[in-house]
């Protein structure tokens, strides 16, 4: 039987996508991690990896089809020993998916899943190129875990597993009781004609995702917001003395790499603001990773600086130009952007001096921050003078932060960029 190739979950969110372009064509022969096809998703457009090997036979989905729902067969593989010229069967239209509940729970990591085999009758289903690896290390395929496609067993499954010794199989967890689906947001009435001169453009599949995530935001998640004025002047210097000492090293520190650090350090030192709201319980996170906007041409996405906390600060600065730089390329993998506990949008550098983000759930606040200016500003020793100073605006889950909590976090990050020496403790 021919291997039916689906429309992936190319992230956790993903109901359906656009099937932007086809990197193969019928006739030819794929291997596991050939690019077989360019899929925009509702994050970001990404490269779709074979994990299997063989021929492509059928082409079933068009390039440029939009809406194609997560689980649709887009293509026909024969594998090893199958025969390619054969007349594949066109599959049955998958099923529409059900709606995503909201809130329900916050998401797991999506890189911490395992699959277990899937099992046909009593066969296990693996790619030609498992079994075969599987038959010369006597490898039982029974008790491997696949990673393909809705659990198929695939080559990497197989080449790390000792002989005669397959990795256990994990006990489905407990199935959850359902959770309740929110109204579907309303649909914008047509637009009349008023006789203007206009163009009307199809959104994205990202547009789409961003206008659908930020009105349930907005409609589900009670916002509070906090707004603090921070003086600049302290790690303006600081960040000068770094840059000085970090020269050789070709590491250029931004204003925007010492917030996040400041953002990290101030939600460890204020756990109960890293949160996320999730129905009847609030999971608490240990550790600070921050979502940072950054504007792509398409849209927003919000790359992720795991453990902020934790990372130096030229680390941070690294990894953030290596990120937005990828971000704009579209090449980021879901587990760089998909996550978070909490986030930061800088919108000083395009002038805007103070405003109230959109919380992107199931975190649980997210920092605005505007533009530093020089203001009049009374000094330590009570005198007027002029610092270089800025709004920064905290905007929390009400049903996970109060108000004090809040509060408390946005003291902390105040402290810490009016006295940045504890960014480098």
């Amino acid at each position: 039987m021919p291997i039916s190739i689906k429309m992936p979950a190319l992230s956790p969110t993903m109901e359906q996508g656009k099937l932007a372009r086809w990197l193969v064509k019928v006739g030819d022969t794929v291997s596991a991690g050939d690019i077989m096809a360019e899929i925009e998703t509702d994050k970001a457009t990404m490269e779709f990896e074979a994990v299997d090997e063989g021929t492509i036979v059928a082409i079933e989905i068009a390039e440029g089809t939009d809406n194609v729902k997560v689980g649709t067969v887009i293509a026909q593989l024969a594998g090893e020993g199958e025969d390619a010229s054969a007349p594949v069967a066109k599959a049955a239209p998958a099923a529409a998916a059900a709606p995503a509940p909201v809130a329900a729970a916050a998401p797991a990591p999506a890189a911490a899943a395992t699959v277990a085999p899937v099992k046909t009758g009593d066969r296990v289903v693996a790619s030609p190129l498992a079994k075969r690896i599987a038959a010369q290390k006597g490898v039982d395929l029974a008790g491997v875990k696949g990673t393909g496609p809705n659990g198929r067993i695939v080559k990497v499954d197989v080449e790390g597993t000792q002989p005669g010794a397959a990795a256990p199989v994990a006990a489905a967890a407990p199935a959850a009781a359902p959770a309740p689906v929110a109204a579907p947001a309303p649909v914008a009435a047509a637009l009349p004609d008023f006789g203007i001169p206009h163009e009307d453009l199809p959104l994205s599949t990202m547009r789409k995702t961003i206008a659908r995530r930020l009105t349930e935001s907005k409609q589900q998640v009670p916002h509070i917001y906090l707004t603090v004025d921070i003086r600049l002047d302290a790690l303006l210097k600081l960040r000068g003395e770094l840059n000085a000492a970090l020269a050789a090293r070709k590491v250029k520190l931004s204003v925007n790499d010492m917030l996040i650090k400041a953002l990290g350090v101030a939600l460890a030192q204020v756990p109960q603001c890293n949160v996320a709201f999730a129905g009847d319980t609030l999971r608490q996170y240990s550790r600070a990773d921050v979502s940072v906007a950054v504007s792509i041409p398409n849209g927003l996405i919000t790359p992720i600086i795991t453990d902020a906390s934790g990372k130096g600060l030229a680390a941070i600065s690294t990894g953030m130009a290596d990120l937005a730089k990828r971000a704009k390329e579209g090449k980021l993998a879901p587990t760089e952007f998909i996550g978070g506990t909490a986030s930061l949008s800088n919108m000083g550098m395009m002038g805007i001096k103070q405003f109230e983000a959109v919380i992107n759930p199931p975190q649980g606040m997210i920092m605005a921050i505007g533009a530093g200016e020089k203001r009049p500003w009374v000094l330590e020793d009570g005198s007027l003078g002029v610092a270089t100073a800025m709004c920064a605006t905290g905007s929390f889950d009400h049903r996970a932060i109060d108000g004090a909590d809040g509060a408390q976090l946005m003291a902390a990050f105040r402290e810490l960029v009016e006295n940045p020496l504890g960014l480098l403790a």
